[in-house]
């Protein structure tokens, strides 16, 4: 399931941002240029964060940016994006974020299998050190399909 809503063109390597908004609308950009989500989208999850605090940052260094399907979701789908640089977003738990996992999702319950087996990767380090040192996305994505099949 993970691996279907994740497009090569969808993860991101190595990229720039300058807080944690610029961080959430950076790893939303390949969701919109593909036609899943709307700028709306994009504009609701920085909301939602401003108004309710750092929720998303779900593990030490991991935010999952979202927002309700209502809001603009097209078709579910996820990103990756790792930081160049982390950045802040204000949990004192979790923070510094280095990698984002935005997620659209067109209701609230055809997604929890892919968070399922997304809960499985970011247990395993070995996911991390990819991310770390991959220096192109079909190589990310070999991993999670390879992962996600074995579950």
């Amino acid at each position: 399931m993970l691996s279907s809503m994740i497009d090569k063109a969808f993860i991101q390597l190595n990229v720039k941002a300058t807080d944690w908004q610029d961080a959430i609308k950076v790893s939303a950009q390949p969701l919109l240029k593909a036609g899943k989500i709307a700028e709306s989208y994009i504009e609701k999850m920085i909301d939602i964060a401003l108004e309710t605090g750092p929720y998303i940052v779900i593990a030490k260094n991991v935010a999952l940016p979202h927002a309700p399907p209502d809001a603009g979701v097209y078709q579910t789908a996820m990103s990756i994006t790792v930081l160049e640089h982390d950045v802040h977003f204000g949990n004192p738990d979790n923070d510094p974020v280095k990698y984002l996992f935005c997620l659209s999702a067109t209701d609230s319950n055809s997604h929890l299998e892919a968070l399922a087996e997304l809960v499985d990767l970011l247990e395993d380090q070995n996911f991390f050190q990819l991310l770390n040192q991959a220096r192109n996305r079909t190589e990310v994505l070999d991993y999670v399909i390879n992962k996600t099949k074995n579950r």
